[in-house]
């Protein structure tokens, strides 16, 4: 229970579906609720399987270019910290997608796998993290998934209640909820940092 926990409170934040709402409306503001619905419903499944994909391969691909497991979780801990900078910086641009693509997203009769399930809710930051989490026994391994499936299962409810969110909050609200999510990010980042860190050079730890 503790790794199903553990997996969905750290990625929940790095997913960060309230940062998908904008897009997510802009792309479907000529469908109707059962449209918007199956399609944040197959960016949700195909966010599990691009998930699930670097969690099990992950491992096999940093053995090919022989990358240590600590100098990923470096690389994801910046990758991280900066995600985390830009939600916390007032004014900074909190896109995942440029106003190029989503025009091209526009134009597209599916948008769930891209730009929605890639790289909105599945980007480098959660796939590097997917990547970090090592399990060693298919208990934790099947409770991992299961992390993912919660994760993705917030982010469908969060993704079909987006309008009612959006005015709901309004722009303060949604400026406010950004920044506790990039706290929270800059947190996981420094953390991911810091034990591969310790994890290098045990004798800073000391």
């Amino acid at each position: 229970m503790e790794v199903l926990l553990a997996t969905f409170t750290t990625l929940f934040s790095i997913v960060n579906p309230f940062g998908a709402m904008p897009v997510f409306l802009t792309l479907t503001a000529g469908d109707r609720g059962s449209e918007r619905a199956r399609t944040a419903l197959r960016s949700c499944i195909y966010m599990v399987a691009i998930l699930s994909v670097a969690f099990f391969g992950g491992q096999y691909i940093l053995n090919f270019f022989g990358i240590n497991i600590q100098h990923l979780r470096i690389a994801g801990g910046i990758l991280l910290m900066r995600s985390g900078f830009e939600l916390l910086t007032p004014g900074a641009n909190r896109d995942r997608v440029g106003p190029d693509a989503l025009e091209e997203s526009k134009l597209k009769d599916d948008i769930s796998f891209t730009p929605l399930a890639m790289p909105m809710l599945s980007g480098p930051g959660s796939m590097a993290v997917c990547i970090g989490l090592i399990r060693e026994s298919y208990f934790d391994k099947a409770m991992t998934i299961a992390g993912f499936t919660l994760v993705a299962l917030a982010s469908f409810i969060i993704l079909v209640s987006s309008l009612r969110l959006t005015r709901l909050l309004g722009r303060p609200g949604m400026a406010a909820l950004a920044r506790i999510m990039g706290f929270i990010t800059l947190a996981i980042g420094v953390n991911f940092l810091a034990t591969a860190i310790s994890a290098l050079f045990p004798g800073l730890s000391k």
